[in-house]
């Protein structure tokens, strides 16, 4: 297993683990949008590689506004975290984890928040599992005018 900064060399490749989390989204406009958190200074990426194949990645920020449950700010925040479904209940979601908390205690953080949908249960379960602690359930409206 090798963890290596996102850069020039693998931004396809995350890219394309991007469109497989998100496969709604389009590659060019996320392949532009990843290349600007190369040289970003609050944002990094983080791709997990297995024998040769990138399988994994982490998607980190300083979130300076309040986050849900938190008491400091900045506060480290989990944007995406991703793992090939043959991957997954392995550890290397952890070791991505692991990583992600080195960061955010490099940039003067006391605590990493995340989130995930209400009903994603294996999300759920793999933050508390990593030591992760609910701090909220909220349910979100838009009325249309």
């Amino acid at each position: 297993m090798q963890i290596e900064e996102l850069s020039q060399d693998n931004l396809t490749d995350l890219t394309e683990l991007v469109l497989e989390f998100w496969t709604e989204c389009d590659f060019e406009e996320e392949y532009e949008a990843y290349k600007n958190i190369i040289e970003a200074d609050d944002e990094i990426c983080y791709l997990l590689q297995e024998n040769n194949t990138y399988i994994g990645f982490i998607h980190l920020t300083l979130r300076h506004d309040y986050v849900e449950g938190t008491d400091d700010l900045p506060v480290a925040y989990i944007e995406a975290l991703y793992i090939k479904a043959a991957y997954q209940r392995e550890g290397f979601g952890k070791q991505l984890i692991n990583v992600a908390e080195l960061w955010a205690k490099q940039k003067g953080c006391s605590q990493l928040a995340s989130d995930t949908e209400l009903n994603n249960t294996k999300a759920i379960d793999f933050h508390k599992k990593a030591g992760f602690e609910e701090v909220n359930r909220i349910v979100c409206f838009v009325k249309n005018l």
